[in-house]
């Protein structure tokens, strides 16, 4: 089995040496030219100019575009998955034989789930974000899956954990059938919040993050749950005080 995840980069950065990753460089046709030796993700068929609204989706959709593995996957340049929580990083990230080995028992592998213990999915987003935009996600829910994929939305909105980063590795006829739904609700999403000039950046990555449990809820493939090492600090206490911010705000 081959597989490839995509390393979404918009900066260089070290880069683990495996012949599992490729390193793409997201929105290429906004940022010129890339490091020698990664992929552009403005080649080919492609939604590169939408990097800003889209984030590390442009390079989903490049891979799903034309990436000819077995496994299809996508992970971030500072975001991994990991085969264990301890022990040193080199260690510790994902190889290509693991995955081979994984993918041989799942058909996807997942970051392990974030818990919210005290919101849902739902409060969560709109006390970060904007109620708004989804409210227009859930309409194109609704609008491109119909009535199973609707109460799935719904379920999965009320639930309080949820798989985060927009990573995934999924065997190829998977990946492809979820970015063709994931690609045709965010286009939905997008004509709404566009024509009406209620864009903001960055805000169709935040909504796929909540959209592929609501895929994986209708579709049930078997999913295995791998840890994620982050390469950076993550400043927790600012992450907390944001957090209680926003809190106190919507208690107002």
């Amino acid at each position: 089995m081959t597989v490839q995840i995509g390393v979404a980069l918009h900066k260089e950065y070290t880069l683990f040496e495996d012949p599992l990753y490729l390193p793409v460089w997201v929105g290429a046709a906004l940022r010129g030219k890339a490091p020698e030796g990664w992929q552009r993700d403005d080649k080919g068929e492609n939604i590169s100019e939408k990097n800003p609204g889209y984030c590390e989706l442009t390079a989903h959709y490049w891979l799903w575009k034309h990436s000819g593995a077995d496994g299809i996957g996508l992970c971030h340049y500072r975001r991994y998955f990991s085969t264990r929580r301890l022990g040193p990083r080199e260690k510790r990230v994902l190889t290509l034989a693991q995955a081979q080995v994984l993918l041989g028992d799942a058909d996807a592998l997942l970051p392990k789930k974030r818990h919210y213990w005290i919101e849902t999915n739902e409060s969560h987003y709109i006390h970060a974000h904007r109620a708004e935009d989804l409210a227009a996600c859930r309409r194109a829910v609704a609008a491109v899956g119909g009535g199973a994929y609707l109460a799935a939305f719904d379920t999965v909105m009320r639930r309080r954990s949820g798989h985060r980063f927009n990573m995934l590795v999924m065997r190829r006829s998977l990946f492809c059938a979820y970015s063709e739904w994931l690609f045709s609700v965010l286009a939905e999403t997008e004509r709404e919040l566009e024509g009406a000039g209620r864009g903001t950046p960055r805000v169709y990555g935040f909504l796929a993050e909540r959209l592929l449990d609501v895929w994986l809820e209708v579709n049930r493939p078997r999913v295995k749950e791998l840890p994620v090492m982050n390469l950076e600090s993550q400043h927790w206490p600012k992450k907390i005080a944001a957090f209680l911010k926003r809190k106190l705000r919507a208690g107002r």
